[in-house]
């Protein structure tokens, strides 16, 4: 039958230890590398030391007890549960509540400062609450709903940056906010004013210490994208002639945030009694989330080592495309970057009339979300259409790194877990999952969560590959974390939104496509070809069940591992030449 199949008796410790060989799947053994998704936490660091391993970075930290300490407002399970996530991420600027608050104090006129937006924030938020309160009053709670959504999303923008990232957050958030809600608030992650040009060219010559016309021949007069902290123009360098994108930082946005953050962190405190009730943590820790990854956003020499982490992650991958930094072009505040001529992914026309192959670009796309997630564990964490683009010859570009998320080896592995769990029905581990990667606080009793899982996974799955899709799952699940003590971890609120936007790209290129019959075929290769001793484990879990070894599994990830060889192979980005960028 299979070169796998070698008897009629298997056990489980020939599958473990024995190279595993397709007969007609040409898939090459994959070379043991260690990605730049190691990575360690930063958090309240009182000394961090870079360590160089062939040229990635890897970061150790020690944390100081004392500004632990300072974490006020925090039960000692909070901060265990802040310490455990904390460790899959890294906050370069050594976020900590004290690190913002002596930074707001130290500036000259604090204490005015924080009063008079203290009383902004209170004033127009106060307004706002107000109105829902009359709404519920009077009975038309229900019928107002797009108006009051609309009036939120308008006051955000008009509270400044911090309110326009604090309202991305909440767009991935069904945990803390309505899905009616979310909705409208997903308008911010495109749809921000640009500030004038003079102010952005002025910002690229303090940073760069030269005037324009001394790096650039030609740059645009209209920006190409503009977002809550920065906005994009597109320019000619003297030197080289090559065309280059240039990502310019807000004016004056660092005391802004950390200002906002402070007044953030008090108003969490007051509020950690109603947090630990519906979310099962507190408020404070909701904040020092958001903070933790703001802070990361404003600083561009990070995104400039995150394209660096990403470029070497999918080098030798013909069919991707991450683009080149010019680190001596480049500081904090300003970022240049290889031009990406693609293609709009919102665009099906374009593609079609440019000869791309929509089956294999989008099988292209999906598997490399899925790398980024269980192999790497470094992905993207904003993939909106702006942000991913098909390149003529097949491949898909992404653009845009200040938003990446970073999970550790064990979360990788769990999540593997949930999806074993799933393919078995055993909805009780998979509740016991949700606890393992922080959805659940520990102790929480899952009996009630397990029937809900299983109604959702049932009419979501049961009718088979071709009737799923995440957005169905998802709007299930929104239900569940709004009726549950489920906090959605910021990390995987990034893995949900990741998911669901590439989702939507498919479906607006090709509106029979289907995620999951991409999306489980790697998945099966993964479990098939790799090496590593944990998934070999994983894929025991899946082939034996109630200690009876399943055949038709076993037949069905052969095909599926073959059918994802064969999807990969059609696109032609596979043959491009080594020399080619």
């Amino acid at each position: 039958m299979m070169n796998l199949i070698h008897s009629n008796c298997i056990n489980r410790s020939q599958i473990s230890s024995s190279p595993v060989s397709i007969h007609g799947v040409p898939l090459p053994r994959r070379n043991k590398k260690k990605h730049s998704a190691v990575r360690v936490s930063n958090f309240a660091a009182s000394s961090t030391e870079v360590v160089a391993d062939n040229g990635r970075r890897s970061l150790t930290a020690s944390v100081d007890s004392k500004s632990r300490a300072l974490t006020s407002g925090m039960s000692s399970s909070a901060l265990e549960q802040l310490d455990i996530e904390r460790g899959v991420c890294i906050p370069f600027r050594k976020y900590s509540p004290e690190t913002v608050r002596n930074k707001v104090l130290e500036s000259r006129g604090a204490v005015a400062s924080l009063i008079l937006r203290g009383v902004e924030i209170v004033w127009k938020l106060g307004l706002y609450w107000s109105s829902l309160m009359y709404d519920c009053l009077v009975g038309r709670d229900k019928e107002v709903v797009p108006f009051r959504a609309r009036q939120l999303r308008n006051l955000l923008c008009d509270l400044g940056p911090s309110f326009i990232k604090a309202g991305q957050v909440l767009a991935n958030r069904p945990d803390i906010i309505r899905e009616d809600y979310m909705n409208e608030l997903c308008i911010l992650q495109d749809d921000v004013p640009p500030f004038p040009n003079q102010v952005a060219f002025k910002i690229i010559e303090e940073e760069l210490g030269q005037p324009l016309e001394a790096l650039f021949s030609k740059i645009s007069s209209r920006t190409i994208a503009a977002a809550s902290l920065g906005q994009v123009y597109r320019a000619t360098l003297c030197s080289s002639g090559e065309d280059v994108a240039i990502k310019v930082q807000r004016p004056q946005i660092e005391p802004i945030i950390y200002r906002d953050l402070f007044l953030f962190r008090t108003l969490a405190s007051f509020l950690n009694g109603i947090s630990i009730q519906k979310l099962g943590c507190n408020a404070e820790l909701i904040v020092d989330e958001f903070g933790e990854k703001l802070l990361e956003e404003l600083d561009y020499t990070l995104e400039a080592r995150n394209i660096e982490d990403f470029l070497e992650n999918f080098k030798g991958d013909p069919t991707v495309k991450i683009p080149l930094v010019y680190k001596n072009l480049s500081g904090s505040r300003v970022l240049v970057m290889e031009w990406i001529d693609g293609i709009r992914c919102t665009d099906p026309q374009a593609i079609k009339n440019a000869g791309i192959d929509v089956n294999g670009f989008l099988t292209v796309g999906v598997s490399a979300a899925l790398r980024q997630l269980l192999e790497f564990g470094l992905f993207h964490g904003d993939p909106h259409p702006g942000n991913i683009f098909a390149m003529r010859d097949g491949r898909i570009a992404y653009v845009d790194f200040g938003n990446v998320a970073v999970l550790s080896q064990q979360n990788k592995q769990i999540l593997i877990d949930a999806v074993v769990h799933a393919v078995n029905e055993d909805y009780s581990e998979m509740a016991n999952d949700f606890t393992r990667l922080g959805f659940l606080a520990s102790g929480t009793d899952v009996s009630p969560i397990i029937p809900a899982l299983e109604a959702i996974w049932q009419n979501s799955a049961g009718k088979g590959l071709s009737d799923f899709n995440f957005r169905s799952v998802t709007g299930k699940f929104n239900k569940l974390v709004y009726n549950y003590p489920i906090r959605i971890p910021e990390r995987f609120s990034l893995v949900i939104r990741s998911l669901l936007t590439q989702e939507g790209i498919c479906f607006t290129l090709k509106p029979d496509f289907k995620f999951l019959e991409v999306a489980y075929p790697y998945v099966a290769k993964r479990l098939l070809t790799d090496p590593n001793p944990a998934l070999r484990e994983r894929l025991i879990q899946v082939l034996f069940k109630d200690g009876v070894f399943q055949w038709k599994r076993l037949e069905n990830l052969i095909v599926l591992a073959k059918e994802n060889v064969a999807k990969m192979s059609s696109n032609p980005a596979l043959q491009v030449k080594n020399g080619y960028s």
